[in-house]
Formats: structure tokens, sequence, C-alpha cells
């Protein structure tokens, strides 16, 4: 038995739809998503005083969309509104006018249970449960700042400083101008001068950042160090202030809308928003004295669907928040309708080997996750098709939202999985040419041991438990408790397989017993 919950976000700028269903032991997936740009301060002044007639409209043409979606999936609707409703002096009418027209029934929350669900969102996509994390939210109206560790929140502030906001205030008929914009600087600097002192005396161990004014940074400088626009990853990418003050020198020169739409990786819609927005991230950074920020790609909405995941399954709130990269890994293997149990065995094995194989392959130990992940995925293609189902495990795994890696690491990922049997690793190979060429090596060691695991367990039986590793000059020596008779059928497979291990490392493959 499962539900369904859609969770709205009624922001300034935007109006976002998340929905999942989730199960009974407190799982759940994302089945649909929707976003309009509604702008619903729009006609107002910098300080978000009143809702204008067409902005109510806009809205609520878009509530009506939203209300329709979430009736299809048959789901509940959770819907909470921010700065540019909780200021507006017309908020209650607007709230009975939606509720009447649309059903749906709206929640105002103040900035700190904005910050507090922000925070919940974060720790479900970036893996910083037992991090004391920094996160900043820059929405259209406010930026939401929330000090949290281990779960808790230490600090929480809500400014009315936004995209939208700032840019009414400096940036009239969304021209700039080098007096606007350092009136603008000036003007954030003041604001937070009480919170960065603050701040910085809880020793930040990381920044994390989300919504649209990182996101549209984040992806703007991923576009210029590429010198494409891709359709990219941004969760739990990383970028710093040296390439922020970049992106920002390059849009702060195009003096129009029209200008500015020309960057590359910049959504047009945000053009007319952004000179505003990068102005407040680029003081941040500078008030704040940190040098790089984390992109999560779950935020407010994604907040308020755990937040009532929580309450309704209150012994699942550990499960979600410690290991969120092991935990996402593990349901989309469980959710391919596959042998699971084996490729969490030769998981088992893989570290086993990983570990002992130490001065071989000289990673470092945070590579090994890479390694387990795409032993517990590289079966999932059977969940399309027998034939090709490394491809398709590929596949699959790029297409999926595993949280907690960024795009390089799922891409390595899903290439350790691919190359679990069949071809070596190839530059003509799509997924495996986008890597840069530190990662590939990373492919070639880990997927050589994949190899090496997987095929200790050819029979899905589990007859090997433990790999003892032994490296010599010109031998590696995989040894097992087993009798070599009763595994006639592994070790056929392994010496089908051992040729990438035996390429790459320049070692011979033997297997002896300890018995």
């Amino acid at each position: 038995m499962s539900k369904k919950l859609a969770a709205i976000d009624i922001g300034t700028n935007s109006f976002h739809l998340v929905i999942v269903e989730i199960f009974d032991n407190g799982n759940f997936e994302i089945v649909d998503n929707e976003k309009e740009v509604i702008r619903l301060s729009e006609g107002s002044t910098g300080d978000i005083k009143y809702i204008q007639p067409k902005a109510i409209e806009r809205g609520i043409s878009a509530l009506k969309k939203f209300a329709g979606i979430a009736k299809s999936h048959n789901a509940e609707i959770k819907a909470v509104a921010t700065s540019a409703v909780r200021e507006a002096s017309n908020k209650i009418d607007f709230i009975q006018k939606v509720l009447d027209e649309t059903g749906i029934s709206i929640s105002v929350i103040s900035g700190v249970e904005e910050g507090r669900l922000i925070y919940q969102g974060v720790l479900q996509a970036v893996p910083v449960f037992n991090k004391k994390v920094l996160c900043i939210d820059i929405g259209g109206g406010s930026t939401e700042f929330v000090v949290g560790y281990k779960g808790k929140i230490l600090y929480a502030n809500s400014l009315k400083l936004g995209a939208v906001r700032l840019t009414k205030m400096f940036f009239e008929n969304y021209s700039i101008t080098n007096e606007s914009i350092e009136n603008c600087k000036k003007w954030v600097e003041g604001v937070l001068f009480p919170i960065s002192k603050i701040i910085k005396n809880f020793n930040i161990d990381l920044v994390v950042g989300s919504s649209g004014t990182i996101m549209a940074s984040g992806l703007m400088i991923k576009a210029m160090l590429e010198k494409k626009v891709t359709e990219a990853i941004l969760n739990n990418y990383t970028f710093n202030f040296e390439n922020l003050k970049k992106v920002e020198k390059n849009i702060l020169k195009r003096k129009t809308v029209d200008e500015r739409k020309k960057i590359n990786g910049l959504d047009s819609k945000r053009a007319d928003i952004i000179p505003a927005g990068v102005i407040l991230l680029s003081t941040i950074f500078e008030q704040l004295n940190f040098s790089e920020i984390i992109i999560s790609g779950y935020a407010l909405r994604e907040g308020i669907i755990f937040d009532s995941v929580y309450k309704e399954f209150p012994n699942v709130k550990k499960l979600f928040t410690k290991d969120i990269k092991n935990e996402s890994v593990e349901k989309l293997a469980k959710s391919c309708n596959y042998d699971f149990k084996h490729c969490f065995h030769v998981a088992h094995l893989s570290e086993n080997i990983f570990d002992q194989l130490n001065e071989l392959h000289q990673l470092p130990k945070e590579n090994k996750e890479y390694l387990i992940a795409a032993a517990k995925l590289h079966d999932i293609g059977f969940h399309i098709s027998h034939s090709k189902h490394h491809k398709h495990s590929q596949y699959i795994i790029v297409n999926s939202e595993i949280m907690g890696f960024n795009e390089n690491e799922i891409r390595t990922i899903a290439c350790i999985a691919r190359y679990h049997r069949k071809s070596h690793p190839k530059d003509s190979h799509e997924e495996y040419m986008l890597l840069p060429a530190e990662w590939k090596i990373i492919v070639k060691k880990l997927s050589a041991i994949l190899r090496i695991a997987d095929a200790f367990d050819r029979t899905h039986n589990f007859l090997v438990k433990y790999i003892n590793v032994e490296i010599n000059k010109n031998s590696v020596v995989f040894q097992v408790e087993n009798k070599l008779e009763d595994l006639e059928i592994e070790l056929w497979s392994i010496d089908r397989k051992k040729q990438l291990f035996e390429e790459f490392y320049n070692k011979k493959v033997i297997v002896k017993s300890f018995s």
C-alpha cells in the first residue's frame, strides 16, 4: 500500500510542484514535477506589500494546472507560501481566492520555518549530515541562512534579500548602470552585516546553496568551464568564488536583458533578475568569507516531502539522513526487480578486494564508494533486457536520481557498472568519453576489480565469503577458503574476465585455496 503526496512551493519568482509516491516502509520516489515562472511580486515595489490582480491571475492559473496534475495522480496536496505572500497586505484575500478556485489550501510559513524545511531537503541531496553546514537559499524575495549539524538547526535567519526584490529596488526596467550595481552591493552588505559575525562564529565545515540564483550561477560556471551548454546534473556540484566573479563580470557588463539572454548556460527567463542575484551571491561569499559552495538539488519543496514522511514514519528519519549515498543507491537497486542479493554480495567482495589492493591501485579510500555503488547496481540493466544488460545498467544509472553524488561521480559509477563485462573502457564510448582523464583512470582501476569480484559469484550462490589478496612482483593471488573443485564455474568466469585486471595492473591473476 502506498500514498502520493504533492508538495507545492509558492515562491516570489516561481511556483514549483513535486509529486512523490510514499511506500509503507517510508521510502518514496518522485513521479512528477512542474515549474511555472509567476513573478508574484510583479507590479509592486521592492518591499512586497501587495499582490497585484494580474499576478494573482497568473498564480491561480498555475495552481489550477498543479491541482489537475495532483488529481491525476490521486495525490494529497501540501502547499506552502514564502515571502511574497508572507509580506502581502492582501495575503488573506489571495489565499481565499486560491482555495475557492483551485481547492488548494495554502500554509504561509515563516522565514525560519522555511529555513528548517530547506535544511531537511538539503540533507537528502548532499552528504553533509555529519558536517557543520551553512545552507544558503536565495529566492526571489528572501534569502534563508541555516546552520545545521547532524539534523539539528543551530541557527536560522531569513533576510529580505532576493533576486526579484533587489531587481525592483535597484534595477528599474531591468537595465543596469555602474551606480545601480554599487548601490545594490552596499545595500546587501548592510543587511548582511548583523548576521555575518554570528555565522562566522560557528566555524562552518561546508557551505551548501540551493534554489534559482545559485543553480543558475552553477550552470553558467559549468558552461564557461566546459565551453558548452549541457543538461547538467548540478546536485553536489561545487563552484568557487573565483569562477563566480568571472560569471558576475560577464553578467554585469551586459547592460540590457537581451544582451544577458546570450550568456551560455543562463535560462533566458532569468536574464532580467540575474544581475541582482549574482551581486547578492557574490557579496555573501565576500561577507561570510568562504571560498566555495556545493549545490543542493533539493530545497524547500523536497523538505516539505521529507517532513511529511518523518511525521508519518518517524522511525525512518535516521535512515534518510545519515547515509544518503548508500540509501539512494540501494533504493534504485531494489526498485529494478533483479537479483540485488547477488549484487550486494559482489559489493562485499569488491570492498574486500579494494581494501587489500591499496598499494596497487593507490586510490583514496573515498573512491571505494564508487566501486561499491557500481557493484550494487551492475546488473540493474536486466530490468530492461538480458541482452546487453551492462549497457542498460549504465543508462539507468546516468538517468536516475542518485543523491549525494555529483555529475562526474554518477557517470563514473555508471561506467564502472557497464564495464563489469564485455568491452573494456574505450574513448569511443559516449559516457566514458565525457569523463575527465583522471576519472577515466578511476573507471579502469575499479571496473577491473569489479570484474574479478563479480566472477567470484558467477553462480549467484554466495560460495565465496572472503578473499585474501596477496600482491607479488608479477602476480596478484586471490586466496579463498573453498576447495577449487567446488568453484568450477567461478574459475571459468575469472579466466574470461581477468584480462582487464591483468592488462591494467600488469600482474597475472592467480586463484588459490586455503584448504
